[in-house]
């Protein structure tokens, strides 16, 4: 996936959700998609948490999950005027997540993080 800023910089996203067919060429996003979804290892959490970050938010991206398996997580970070706010959702407390991208579209937290899952 190509970001478009000052270095045009190329990411390789875990999911990525696109609703702009015209950002789609081929086998590449051109510019931000809609949602991006990260999920964290402890070799990746850094990368994810900071530099990954800071570079969805400026390049506009509108929903950043970072799904960390380790500690049954998500946090999800909603871009307003131009910044990330961030809320956190953690499994068996939350059950499910809303895409607030996707109209009507819940993660189910058990169908990721339940023990059949393990």
């Amino acid at each position: 996936m190509r970001l478009f800023d000052a270095k045009n910089t190329v990411v390789e996203p875990d999911i990525v959700v696109v609703c702009d067919r015209s950002k789609l060429d081929g086998k590449v996003v051109n510019g931000a998609p809609d949602m991006v979804v990260e999920v964290t290892s402890p070799s990746t959490a850094k990368y994810d948490k900071h530099k990954k970050l800071k570079l969805y938010q400026s390049a506009g991206v509108k929903e950043y999950w970072i799904a960390d398996p380790d500690l049954n997580m998500i946090q999800v970070f909603l871009l307003d005027n131009g910044q990330y706010t961030i809320r956190s959702y953690s499994y068996p407390e939350d059950s499910s997540v809303q895409v607030s991208v996707l109209n009507g579209c819940e993660i189910d937290l058990n169908l990721v993080f339940g023990e059949s899952n393990l």
